[in-house]
């Protein structure tokens, strides 16, 4: 039997370890199987002495669409949002810097991976929208990395309106380091430089960097685990779901 196609590809050149997220059937939804790739693979760089950084990229238009939500039916509503804060989890913690590569759009639980990461570079074709509060849900764990980084009165906005803003804002507003007319070539001078930097001195770096990220996860991931899968289970949410993927208005859109 010819193994299935990996959902994230991962290569090694340069000391630099690049995770491609490759799932173009559902737009490279945060799909059980996709985010254990993509743990497992971090994992995979973490333990190698030859890597120096990694960068997250993907295929096609879209860097990630969110949650899959042809999962969100399970019995269990908290295996999806601990998946997930496992996931953003495994980028703060990693001793490496990643750097997310975002040259498509990104919705929802794909903001929680662009924030997670230590650097972004976003390129022209970037958009971005937290559109969890027309579905009837929030933008509750991918809060956990977001929040200690966003401009709060940007994130308000953002997080009640759920409009789709480009990659100049992003920056603005602390969701992406850089918005570059040339993604590729901004990626280059980030790596660059962390190529000159020692294994130790990143790490701790690292680690002073993303200290309140850190507690941001400590205190409030329960709470906000509790309240996704609250969410997901209302039936205002499974309204906001079924109207989605049908692609019709939900019942409360004006």
């Amino acid at each position: 039997m010819t193994p299935a196609a990996p959902y994230v590809r991962s290569a090694t050149d340069e000391s630099v370890a690049t995770l491609v997220l490759d799932s173009p059937h559902n737009r490279n939804a945060l799909s059980t199987r996709l985010m254990a790739e993509l743990t497992a693979r971090l994992a995979d760089a973490a333990a190698d002495p030859e890597v120096r950084a990694v960068v997250l990229g993907h295929t096609g238009r879209v860097f990630c669409a969110g949650a899959d939500l042809s999962e969100a039916t399970g019995d269990d509503p908290t295996v999806g949002p601990r998946g997930l804060v496992a996931l953003q989890r495994a980028i703060v913690d990693c001793p490496k810097p990643v750097v997310a590569l975002v040259d498509g759009h990104v919705r929802a639980g794909g903001l929680g991976l662009v924030g997670s990461c230590d650097l972004a570079v976003a390129g022209p074709d970037s958009t971005f929208a937290f559109t969890e509060s027309r579905l009837g849900l929030a933008p509750a764990v991918i809060s956990l990395p977001l929040r200690p980084k966003l401009d709060p009165r940007a994130a308000a906005r953002y997080y009640l309106t759920g409009e789709t803003f480009d990659s100049t804002e992003a920056a603005r507003i602390g969701l992406v380091t850089e918005a570059a007319d040339d993604s590729a070539a901004a990626l280059r001078t980030v790596l660059d430089a962390i190529r000159l930097c020692s294994p130790q001195g990143l790490a701790e770096s690292k680690l002073l960097a993303n200290a309140a990220v850190r507690e941001s996860f400590e205190r409030h991931t329960e709470e906000l685990v509790a309240l996704s899968a609250k969410l997901f289970g209302s039936e205002e949410a499974q309204e906001g779901m079924r109207a989605f993927l049908a692609k019709r208005p939900a019942r409360w859109a004006r």
